[in-house]
């Protein structure tokens, strides 16, 4: 058992514990990228570079072998990275962690804990995506109203009976200013129960328009 602490690399360098160190940090970062692509949105993209990532680091950490100067060299070079990418979700950056911490320990060596490692961890997020883990059902919400309508107050009722939370995040007028649009972002209690939620908000906006849809997480939400 203790044999899967024992580093590849102990008994010297040579191309083949290279390629076998190689391999190792390429199946880390096809396991990862086979449990993200069933665990939500991954574009093709991001799901094969989760597979280079790994493979390019592990490579990396094995050329500076302990050189300080060549090592400084190398961050500043990833530095330059961040200047050029685009924040992402925070599942897609737990990722990037991943298969990079799984370099760093195919390049000391120890494949058989980066293989275990990575196998744990994307189980976890795999079983936590499944389970709905700290999901809420958002929804954003737009109520026409006219312009005689006091709306300050007007639907906290209905809120407080369909929504565990609301927030006015938007007022502005339109057709000519004899209405008014109020954007809220809300979290149902039940969204089988939206119909009912619609039907009674028509009664106090005057039957104008009402839309309803899931708030979209963005791209750069964490």
């Amino acid at each position: 058992m203790s044999a899967i602490f024992d580093s590849i690399l102990s008994g010297g360098f040579s191309v083949g514990m290279f390629l076998a160190c190689l391999a190792a940090a390429g199946l880390c970062g096809l396991i990862a990228s086979l449990i993200m692509s069933r665990s939500g949105e991954a574009s093709k993209g991001f799901l094969i570079s989760l597979v280079v990532l790994p493979m390019v680091v592990c490579t990396v950490i094995l050329m500076v072998n302990g050189s300080v100067g060549t090592g400084i060299a190398v961050a500043g070079a990833f530095s330059l990275v961040r200047f050029r990418s685009v924040a992402g979700k925070a599942k897609d950056i737990s990722a990037i962690f991943l298969v990079m911490t799984a370099g760093l320990a195919c390049a000391a060596g120890y494949v058989l804990i980066a293989l275990l490692f990575t196998m744990l961890v994307s189980l976890v997020m795999l079983l936590l995506s499944r389970l709905s883990f700290g999901e809420k059902a958002l929804y954003e919400l737009h109520i026409t109203v006219p312009e005689t309508l006091e709306f300050a107050g007007a639907f906290d009722d209905l809120f407080a009976r369909y929504t565990n939370s609301y927030k006015l995040t938007k007022t502005r007028t339109t057709n000519m200013g004899s209405l008014y649009k109020l954007s809220y972002d809300v979290a149902l209690k039940d969204p089988s129960a939206s119909k009912s939620f619609i039907d009674e908000l028509r009664c106090r906006n005057g039957n104008l328009e009402i839309l309803l849809s899931e708030k979209m997480e963005g791209a750069d939400a964490l």
